[in-house]
């Protein structure tokens, strides 16, 4: 569904000649409001994502949000009001969790660089689990937690062999940052049993991301439980948590197809009558942590037309925001070549595609383009260009402020209401952050 009319009429269906979000707000009323560049997430299309998940995993499954592809505090709590919880990466994305309300318990905590400041901060708030990359960072932690008189919730994060491996973004099977490899789990496990202030709680399997393959989601799937079957056998106990992580893509390019979720389901409720019959993971809970899957398709990245040129025979579209705003869309955030996430000028979604052109952004680098040679209605001076799929791993992966562009506000339409989530940066901040000190109330 990476073909952007077939995007619109899925997501977005109240669009005629212009894009609407919600019960039919046009994206143009948005911009007189709210000025552009800017992000626009639908809290309708958030809807139908989780639903579709959830509809699709088994009752044991858990779902921890990823709240790396979007930390914004409104989708934050969008998802813990539907009972999930939150999966993180830093301190910075726990007090975010916290900020939003979510129950320390209810956080997991993965990620290849975990400070010691870091682990303290979170085990000394209770957290839920943390995840282990390392048979130095399980130290680490055994004693931190020690020190500080609590117990520590720990799971293991398995680098897999390479019989389950695939997605767009390999991090699993082979040398990598991520996780304990599988050859050395006796190990791990070993040492985790023998420090007393460590609770073996399971663990925690991840090999890729921006997965289109129900099959190679099972494949994966089977492999962790293989993994969990034998920790628990070398542990002596039943496991309390398999985590199978995210990668559940959507699709952005036109080769791509959407990930079948009946598929999936079937193939999931098979494995769990398998499972259900094992003493050691008979009660123990599942979990998956996505993030670009639930809110990719819900964000739109907007901006206005503001010159047009021809160099050498080459149409430009010079629009007011770009890769400082959104690296993705621009190729610079994982792409080997650079391929065009879908675009359409918002205003014209009815007018034939006539002309080749470049959208490029305002940024003072040849890296700065959002859509190389992609065909668009002609376009004025005053025209919105929208990049869809842009929910995911945009404004939050991007490098804000270069060339010290104010940042994009963030904007959640909720059926017809429409409320700024996050406000548009100012010159000032720059001059502001200068002599900032760093503490918890720069994390936001």
């Amino acid at each position: 569904m990476s073909d952007v009319n077939d995007l619109i009429r899925a997501y977005f269906p109240h669009s005629g000649s212009e894009l609407c979000l919600g019960a039919g707000m046009s994206i143009s009323s948005l911009a007189a409001k709210y000025g552009t560049p800017f992000f626009v997430y639908d809290r309708g299309v958030l809807d139908k994502k989780f639903s579709r998940l959830r509809t699709a995993l088994p009752d044991r499954f858990a779902i921890s949000y990823s709240a790396k592809a979007n930390p914004n505090g409104t989708l934050l709590r969008f998802f813990l009001d539907k009972g999930c919880g939150l999966e993180i990466a830093s301190a910075g994305e726990f007090l975010q969790a916290r900020k939003a309300d979510c129950p320390p318990e209810r956080v997991v905590f993965a990620g290849p660089g975990k400070t010691e400041t870091e682990l303290e901060y979170v085990l000394s708030r209770g957290i839920g689990e943390i995840h282990a990359e390392s048979l130095l960072e399980i130290e680490r932690i055994a004693r931190i937690a020690l020190q500080l008189q609590v117990s520590a919730n720990i799971a293991i994060r398995v680098n897999p062999t390479e019989d389950a491996q695939g997605g767009a973004m390999r991090m699993g099977g082979k040398p990598a940052p991520f996780g304990i490899d599988e050859e050395c789990l006796d190990s791990a496990i070993t040492k985790v049993l023998s420090e007393p202030a460590l609770n073996f709680c399971g663990i925690h399997l991840f090999t890729g991301t921006q997965i289109l393959s129900s099959d190679m989601l099972l494949t994966q799937y089977r492999k962790g439980v293989e993994i969990a079957r034998r920790a628990a056998q070398l542990a002596g106990m039943p496991l309390r948590t398999l985590d199978f992580g995210g990668g559940l893509g959507v699709p952005y390019f036109a080769h791509e197809n959407e990930l079948d979720m009946t598929h999936l389901r079937e193939g999931l409720t098979i494995l769990m009558a398998e499972v259900e019959q094992d003493e050691f993971l008979s009660k123990t809970r599942f979990m998956v942590e996505p993030g670009r899957y639930l809110v990719a398709e819900a964000g739109v990245y907007v901006v206005r037309v503001i010159d047009i040129k021809i160099s050498r025979g080459k149409k430009f579209l010079i629009v007011d925001g770009g890769m400082n705003h959104h690296l993705a869309a621009s190729g610079n955030l994982g792409q080997t070549i650079k391929r065009n996430y879908p675009l359409a000028v918002l205003n014209k979604l009815e007018a034939q595609s006539l002309e080749e052109v470049d959208v490029a952004g305002p940024l003072c680098t040849p890296l700065d383009v959002l859509g190389r040679s992609i065909r668009l209605p002609q376009a004025e001076v005053g025209d919105l260009v929208g990049v869809f799929q842009s929910g995911a791993y945009a404004r939050a992966a991007s490098p804000l402020g270069f060339l010290s562009h104010p940042a994009p506000p963030e904007i959640w339409v909720d059926a017809g209401t429409d409320t700024m989530i996050r406000r548009r940066g100012s010159y000032d901040d720059f001059l502001s952050d200068q002599c900032s000190v760093l503490n918890e109330t720069s994390y936001r």
